[in-house]
Protein backbone atom coordinates (compact mmCIF):
# COMPACT_ATOMS: atom_id res chain seq x y z
CA UNK A 1 0.00 0.00 0.00
CA UNK A 2 2.03 2.09 -0.92
CA UNK A 3 3.43 5.35 -3.68
CA UNK A 4 6.53 3.69 -3.79
CA UNK A 5 5.28 1.04 -6.04
CA UNK A 6 4.03 1.17 -9.73
CA UNK A 7 1.05 -0.82 -10.28
CA UNK A 8 0.94 -4.55 -10.82
CA UNK A 9 -0.09 -4.32 -13.91
CA UNK A 10 2.77 -2.59 -15.26
CA UNK A 11 6.38 -1.76 -15.84
CA UNK A 12 7.36 -5.21 -17.28
CA UNK A 13 11.45 -6.32 -17.38
CA UNK A 14 12.18 -8.61 -20.16
CA UNK A 15 12.07 -12.20 -19.68
CA UNK A 16 15.39 -13.39 -21.36
CA UNK A 17 17.30 -10.83 -18.62
CA UNK A 18 16.31 -11.52 -15.13
CA UNK A 19 12.85 -13.28 -15.15
CA UNK A 20 13.98 -16.61 -16.71
CA UNK A 21 14.20 -18.41 -13.44
CA UNK A 22 10.65 -17.95 -12.34
CA UNK A 23 9.11 -19.07 -15.22
CA UNK A 24 8.89 -22.83 -14.92
CA UNK A 25 7.05 -22.41 -11.80
CA UNK A 26 4.66 -20.16 -13.28
CA UNK A 27 4.15 -22.47 -15.89
CA UNK A 28 3.52 -24.93 -13.25
CA UNK A 29 0.65 -22.95 -11.89
CA UNK A 30 -0.55 -21.67 -15.34
CA UNK A 31 -1.10 -25.52 -16.27
CA UNK A 32 -3.09 -25.77 -13.14
CA UNK A 33 -4.98 -23.10 -14.20
CA UNK A 34 -5.91 -25.39 -17.45
CA UNK A 35 -2.92 -23.28 -19.82
CA UNK A 36 -0.80 -25.73 -20.78
CA UNK A 37 3.07 -24.93 -21.56
CA UNK A 38 2.63 -24.91 -25.79
CA UNK A 39 -0.59 -21.79 -25.53
CA UNK A 40 2.25 -19.87 -23.66
CA UNK A 41 3.52 -17.19 -26.02
CA UNK A 42 5.51 -15.10 -23.44
CA UNK A 43 5.64 -14.78 -19.54
CA UNK A 44 6.90 -11.05 -19.09
CA UNK A 45 7.98 -10.67 -15.30
CA UNK A 46 6.62 -7.68 -13.94
CA UNK A 47 8.35 -5.36 -11.81
CA UNK A 48 7.12 -1.96 -10.05
CA UNK A 49 5.82 -4.29 -6.88
CA UNK A 50 7.10 -4.87 -3.22
CA UNK A 51 4.78 -8.02 -1.86
CA UNK A 52 3.58 -10.06 -4.98
CA UNK A 53 5.43 -11.76 -7.65
CA UNK A 54 4.08 -11.06 -11.12
CA UNK A 55 4.07 -12.14 -14.52
CA UNK A 56 2.12 -10.92 -17.62
CA UNK A 57 1.43 -13.81 -19.35
CA UNK A 58 0.81 -13.80 -23.09
CA UNK A 59 -1.15 -16.55 -24.54
CA UNK A 60 -0.91 -17.57 -28.44
CA UNK A 61 -4.42 -16.70 -29.34
CA UNK A 62 -3.41 -12.90 -28.49
CA UNK A 63 -5.34 -12.94 -25.11
CA UNK A 64 -2.68 -10.90 -21.86
CA UNK A 65 -3.66 -12.32 -18.33
CA UNK A 66 -1.70 -11.25 -15.73
CA UNK A 67 -0.48 -14.26 -12.87
CA UNK A 68 -0.03 -12.86 -9.31
CA UNK A 69 1.79 -14.92 -6.49
CA UNK A 70 1.90 -13.89 -3.21
CA UNK A 71 5.02 -14.40 -0.88
CA UNK A 72 4.87 -17.59 1.23
CA UNK A 73 2.51 -17.78 4.45
CA UNK A 74 5.89 -17.84 6.32
CA UNK A 75 7.30 -14.80 5.06
CA UNK A 76 7.33 -11.72 7.67
CA UNK A 77 4.35 -9.35 6.99
CA UNK A 78 1.53 -7.42 8.61
CA UNK A 79 -1.07 -9.81 10.02
CA UNK A 80 -3.69 -8.51 8.04
CA UNK A 81 -1.75 -9.60 4.34
CA UNK A 82 -2.15 -13.36 5.10
CA UNK A 83 -4.63 -14.77 2.56
CA UNK A 84 -5.15 -11.32 0.55
CA UNK A 85 -5.26 -12.95 -2.52
CA UNK A 86 -8.93 -14.03 -1.22
CA UNK A 87 -10.15 -10.51 -0.76
CA UNK A 88 -8.51 -9.45 -4.26
CA UNK A 89 -10.81 -12.57 -6.09
CA UNK A 90 -13.62 -11.23 -3.97
CA UNK A 91 -13.13 -7.85 -5.16
CA UNK A 92 -12.94 -8.31 -9.18
CA UNK A 93 -16.05 -10.19 -8.49
CA UNK A 94 -17.98 -7.41 -6.86
CA UNK A 95 -16.76 -5.49 -9.33
CA UNK A 96 -18.25 -7.51 -11.88
CA UNK A 97 -21.16 -7.76 -10.76
CA UNK A 98 -21.54 -3.86 -10.12
CA UNK A 99 -21.82 -3.38 -13.94
CA UNK A 100 -19.54 -1.13 -15.89
CA UNK A 101 -16.27 -0.79 -13.60
CA UNK A 102 -13.26 -1.45 -15.59
CA UNK A 103 -11.55 -4.06 -13.32
CA UNK A 104 -9.60 -7.09 -14.09
CA UNK A 105 -11.54 -10.27 -14.13
CA UNK A 106 -10.34 -13.86 -12.20
CA UNK A 107 -9.92 -16.32 -14.70
CA UNK A 108 -8.68 -18.45 -12.13
CA UNK A 109 -7.99 -18.76 -8.44
CA UNK A 110 -6.27 -20.63 -5.93
CA UNK A 111 -6.12 -18.36 -2.37
CA UNK A 112 -6.26 -21.00 0.31
CA UNK A 113 -2.56 -20.58 2.66
CA UNK A 114 0.18 -22.84 0.89
CA UNK A 115 0.39 -24.74 4.23
CA UNK A 116 3.85 -25.04 4.60
CA UNK A 117 5.29 -23.95 1.08
CA UNK A 118 4.37 -27.20 -0.79
CA UNK A 119 4.89 -25.70 -4.59
CA UNK A 120 1.39 -28.25 -5.60
CA UNK A 121 -0.53 -25.81 -3.48
CA UNK A 122 0.69 -22.45 -4.20
CA UNK A 123 -1.92 -19.81 -4.21
CA UNK A 124 -1.57 -17.80 -7.16
CA UNK A 125 -4.87 -15.29 -8.66
CA UNK A 126 -5.00 -15.32 -13.00
CA UNK A 127 -6.28 -12.59 -14.16
CA UNK A 128 -7.70 -10.56 -17.39
CA UNK A 129 -4.88 -7.83 -18.02
CA UNK A 130 -6.32 -4.65 -18.17
CA UNK A 131 -5.04 -1.51 -20.71
CA UNK A 132 -3.30 1.48 -20.26
CA UNK A 133 -1.04 3.64 -17.94
CA UNK A 134 -1.07 4.35 -13.84
CA UNK A 135 -3.12 7.55 -13.39
CA UNK A 136 0.04 8.62 -11.62
CA UNK A 137 2.68 8.43 -13.83
CA UNK A 138 0.34 11.00 -16.12
CA UNK A 139 -0.12 13.48 -13.84
CA UNK A 140 1.79 16.32 -14.76
CA UNK A 141 0.36 15.66 -18.57
CA UNK A 142 -3.36 15.58 -17.63
CA UNK A 143 -4.83 19.24 -18.12
CA UNK A 144 -7.30 20.47 -15.49
CA UNK A 145 -10.62 19.99 -17.50
CA UNK A 146 -9.31 16.70 -18.60
CA UNK A 147 -8.33 15.88 -14.63
CA UNK A 148 -11.60 16.86 -13.43
CA UNK A 149 -13.57 14.90 -16.26
CA UNK A 150 -11.47 11.65 -14.92
CA UNK A 151 -12.38 12.90 -11.22
CA UNK A 152 -16.11 12.91 -12.23
CA UNK A 153 -15.87 9.56 -14.16
CA UNK A 154 -13.66 8.22 -10.88
CA UNK A 155 -17.00 9.50 -8.55
CA UNK A 156 -19.20 7.65 -10.66
CA UNK A 157 -17.19 4.22 -10.75
CA UNK A 158 -16.50 4.38 -7.01
CA UNK A 159 -20.63 4.83 -6.37
CA UNK A 160 -21.51 1.42 -8.26
CA UNK A 161 -18.51 0.02 -5.79
CA UNK A 162 -19.74 1.12 -2.90
CA UNK A 163 -22.97 -0.18 -3.77
CA UNK A 164 -22.18 -3.73 -3.26
CA UNK A 165 -22.49 -4.83 -0.25
CA UNK A 166 -21.17 -8.15 1.62
CA UNK A 167 -22.27 -10.26 4.69
CA UNK A 168 -20.72 -8.91 7.35
CA UNK A 169 -17.84 -6.22 8.26
CA UNK A 170 -14.26 -7.36 8.20
CA UNK A 171 -11.49 -9.03 5.82
CA UNK A 172 -13.18 -11.79 3.83
CA UNK A 173 -9.99 -13.96 5.02
CA UNK A 174 -10.78 -13.30 8.56
CA UNK A 175 -7.25 -14.21 9.46
CA UNK A 176 -7.85 -11.17 11.72
CA UNK A 177 -11.06 -11.71 12.80
CA UNK A 178 -14.50 -13.29 12.06
CA UNK A 179 -16.54 -11.04 10.00
CA UNK A 180 -18.99 -9.20 12.55
CA UNK A 181 -22.18 -7.65 12.50
CA UNK A 182 -21.00 -3.81 13.65
CA UNK A 183 -18.78 -1.81 12.10
CA UNK A 184 -17.16 -0.50 15.39
CA UNK A 185 -15.75 -4.02 16.47
CA UNK A 186 -14.57 -5.00 13.32
CA UNK A 187 -12.78 -1.72 12.41
CA UNK A 188 -11.06 -1.80 15.84
CA UNK A 189 -9.52 -5.52 15.67
CA UNK A 190 -7.96 -3.93 12.25
CA UNK A 191 -6.68 -1.06 13.83
CA UNK A 192 -5.45 -3.57 17.11
CA UNK A 193 -4.12 -5.79 14.64
CA UNK A 194 -1.65 -3.33 12.73
CA UNK A 195 -1.00 -1.92 16.51
CA UNK A 196 -0.03 -5.55 17.38
CA UNK A 197 1.91 -5.89 14.15
CA UNK A 198 3.87 -2.49 15.60
CA UNK A 199 5.16 -3.62 18.08
CA UNK A 200 6.17 -7.13 17.31
CA UNK A 201 8.17 -5.35 14.73
CA UNK A 202 9.37 -2.65 16.62
CA UNK A 203 8.24 -0.04 13.83
CA UNK A 204 8.87 3.25 14.44
CA UNK A 205 5.83 5.56 15.58
CA UNK A 206 5.30 9.33 16.04
CA UNK A 207 3.97 8.08 19.45
CA UNK A 208 3.67 4.71 21.54
CA UNK A 209 1.40 2.45 20.24
CA UNK A 210 -0.55 2.44 23.26
CA UNK A 211 -1.19 5.98 23.16
CA UNK A 212 -2.63 5.90 19.75
CA UNK A 213 -4.48 2.81 20.61
CA UNK A 214 -6.25 5.21 23.59
CA UNK A 215 -7.10 7.93 21.02
CA UNK A 216 -9.06 5.32 17.95
CA UNK A 217 -10.17 3.83 21.06
CA UNK A 218 -11.98 6.62 22.48
CA UNK A 219 -13.16 8.50 18.97
CA UNK A 220 -14.31 4.99 18.07
CA UNK A 221 -18.18 5.33 19.25
CA UNK A 222 -18.28 7.21 15.95
CA UNK A 223 -18.24 4.16 13.84
CA UNK A 224 -21.56 3.03 15.27
CA UNK A 225 -23.20 4.95 12.61
CA UNK A 226 -22.24 2.71 9.74
CA UNK A 227 -24.84 -0.30 9.85
CA UNK A 228 -24.22 -1.64 6.11
CA UNK A 229 -21.36 -3.42 5.13
CA UNK A 230 -20.16 -1.83 1.84
CA UNK A 231 -17.26 -2.73 -1.07
CA UNK A 232 -14.17 -1.08 0.03
CA UNK A 233 -11.15 -1.04 -1.73
CA UNK A 234 -8.67 1.01 0.64
CA UNK A 235 -5.74 1.20 -2.06
CA UNK A 236 -6.91 3.60 -4.33
CA UNK A 237 -4.47 5.68 -4.89
CA UNK A 238 -3.55 6.85 -8.51
CA UNK A 239 -1.20 4.35 -9.12
CA UNK A 240 -3.76 1.83 -8.61
CA UNK A 241 -6.04 3.39 -11.22
CA UNK A 242 -5.39 2.96 -14.84
CA UNK A 243 -5.99 5.32 -17.65
CA UNK A 244 -5.74 4.92 -21.55
CA UNK A 245 -6.49 7.10 -24.61
CA UNK A 246 -5.81 10.40 -26.41
CA UNK A 247 -4.23 13.61 -24.67
CA UNK A 248 -7.29 15.07 -23.38
CA UNK A 249 -9.58 12.27 -24.19
CA UNK A 250 -8.24 9.91 -21.62
CA UNK A 251 -10.51 7.35 -19.76
CA UNK A 252 -10.00 5.04 -16.68
CA UNK A 253 -9.31 1.50 -18.09
CA UNK A 254 -9.26 -0.31 -14.54
CA UNK A 255 -9.14 -0.36 -10.74
CA UNK A 256 -6.73 -2.79 -10.21
CA UNK A 257 -4.56 -4.40 -7.09
CA UNK A 258 -8.03 -5.08 -5.31
CA UNK A 259 -6.04 -7.17 -2.54
CA UNK A 260 -6.91 -5.12 0.29
CA UNK A 261 -10.32 -4.53 0.44
CA UNK A 262 -12.65 -4.74 3.35
CA UNK A 263 -15.85 -4.81 4.24
CA UNK A 264 -16.97 -1.53 5.89
CA UNK A 265 -17.97 2.24 6.10
CA UNK A 266 -17.75 3.31 1.91
CA UNK A 267 -15.92 6.58 3.45
CA UNK A 268 -12.84 4.57 4.16
CA UNK A 269 -12.00 4.86 0.64
CA UNK A 270 -11.90 8.41 1.02
CA UNK A 271 -8.27 7.96 2.54
CA UNK A 272 -6.46 6.13 0.25
CA UNK A 273 -8.13 8.71 -2.48
CA UNK A 274 -6.82 11.76 -0.79
CA UNK A 275 -2.97 10.29 -0.18
CA UNK A 276 -1.64 11.95 -3.05
CA UNK A 277 -4.61 14.49 -3.78
CA UNK A 278 -6.78 17.63 -2.49
CA UNK A 279 -9.26 15.48 -0.01
CA UNK A 280 -11.82 14.03 -1.96
CA UNK A 281 -14.19 15.26 0.70
CA UNK A 282 -13.82 18.51 -0.69
CA UNK A 283 -13.47 17.56 -4.50
CA UNK A 284 -16.16 18.68 -6.35
CA UNK A 285 -15.96 17.29 -9.72
CA UNK A 286 -15.56 13.83 -7.90
CA UNK A 287 -18.13 14.64 -5.42
CA UNK A 288 -20.55 15.35 -8.23
CA UNK A 289 -19.85 11.87 -10.14
CA UNK A 290 -20.20 9.74 -6.62
CA UNK A 291 -23.17 11.82 -5.36
CA UNK A 292 -25.04 11.52 -9.04
CA UNK A 293 -23.94 7.69 -8.70
CA UNK A 294 -25.98 7.61 -4.79
CA UNK A 295 -23.02 8.29 -3.23
CA UNK A 296 -22.60 10.57 0.06
CA UNK A 297 -21.68 14.17 -0.57
CA UNK A 298 -22.67 15.88 2.05
CA UNK A 299 -20.43 15.37 5.72
CA UNK A 300 -21.49 16.09 9.00
CA UNK A 301 -19.04 15.82 12.01
CA UNK A 302 -19.56 12.12 12.56
CA UNK A 303 -18.67 11.51 8.47
CA UNK A 304 -15.75 13.55 8.81
CA UNK A 305 -14.06 11.99 12.08
CA UNK A 306 -14.56 8.76 10.58
CA UNK A 307 -12.88 9.82 7.40
CA UNK A 308 -10.03 10.93 10.22
CA UNK A 309 -10.12 7.83 11.72
CA UNK A 310 -9.60 5.91 8.27
CA UNK A 311 -6.71 8.12 7.35
CA UNK A 312 -5.37 7.27 10.92
CA UNK A 313 -5.40 3.38 9.55
CA UNK A 314 -3.86 4.07 6.36
CA UNK A 315 -1.31 5.58 7.81
CA UNK A 316 -0.48 3.10 10.38
CA UNK A 317 -0.21 0.53 7.63
CA UNK A 318 2.05 2.42 5.89
CA UNK A 319 4.53 3.27 9.28
CA UNK A 320 4.36 -0.53 10.05
CA UNK A 321 4.83 -2.05 6.19
CA UNK A 322 7.95 -1.35 5.87
CA UNK A 323 9.47 -3.14 8.80
CA UNK A 324 8.55 -6.58 7.12
CA UNK A 325 9.48 -4.97 3.80
CA UNK A 326 13.05 -3.98 5.31
CA UNK A 327 12.49 -0.58 3.58
CA UNK A 328 15.80 1.60 3.88
CA UNK A 329 17.10 4.78 2.77
CA UNK A 330 14.59 7.62 0.99
CA UNK A 331 11.74 6.05 1.05
CA UNK A 332 11.76 5.01 4.06
CA UNK A 333 12.66 8.69 5.56
CA UNK A 334 9.81 9.83 3.08
CA UNK A 335 7.17 7.52 5.00
CA UNK A 336 8.11 8.76 8.44
CA UNK A 337 8.37 12.51 6.91
CA UNK A 338 5.40 12.24 4.85
CA UNK A 339 2.83 10.37 7.73
CA UNK A 340 3.49 11.00 11.63
CA UNK A 341 2.27 14.84 11.22
CA UNK A 342 -0.57 13.22 8.74
CA UNK A 343 -1.34 10.60 11.64
CA UNK A 344 -1.24 13.43 13.97
CA UNK A 345 -4.05 15.67 12.49
CA UNK A 346 -6.09 12.74 11.58
CA UNK A 347 -5.84 11.29 15.26
CA UNK A 348 -6.82 14.92 16.35
CA UNK A 349 -9.71 15.10 13.57
CA UNK A 350 -11.04 11.79 14.68
CA UNK A 351 -11.49 12.63 18.65
CA UNK A 352 -13.21 16.70 16.98
CA UNK A 353 -10.18 17.90 18.27
CA UNK A 354 -8.21 21.40 16.60
CA UNK A 355 -5.42 20.42 15.27
CA UNK A 356 -2.28 20.64 17.18
CA UNK A 357 -3.79 19.91 20.67
CA UNK A 358 -6.25 18.04 22.70
CA UNK A 359 -7.97 20.97 24.32
CA UNK A 360 -6.27 21.50 27.03
CA UNK A 361 -2.63 22.29 25.29
CA UNK A 362 -1.29 19.37 25.06
CA UNK A 363 -0.68 17.22 21.89
CA UNK A 364 -2.89 14.18 20.56
CA UNK A 365 0.52 12.49 20.41
CA UNK A 366 4.09 13.03 21.67
CA UNK A 367 6.92 12.61 19.16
Amino acid sequence: MAPQTRNDQDERRDDRQDGGAQAPAATALLATAGIPAERIAALVPLAGGTYNTLHRVELTDGTSLVLKVPPSERAPKLAYEHELLRGEAQFYASAAAAGGVPAPRVVHARVEPDGGGDPAATPYLLMTHSPGVPWFGEQKAISGPEQDRLRYALGGLLARLHAVTGPGFGYPAQTLAPLDGRWRPAFTAMTDAVLDDAERYGAWLPAPAAVIRAALAAAAPVLDEVTVPALVHFDLWPGNILVDGPVGGRAITGLIDGERMFWGDPLADFASLSLLHTDVEEDTAFLEGYGLGGGLTRFDEGARRRIALYRCYLYLIMLVEVEPRSTSGEYLTWVREFTAPRLEAALGAALGIAAGGSGDGSPVTDR
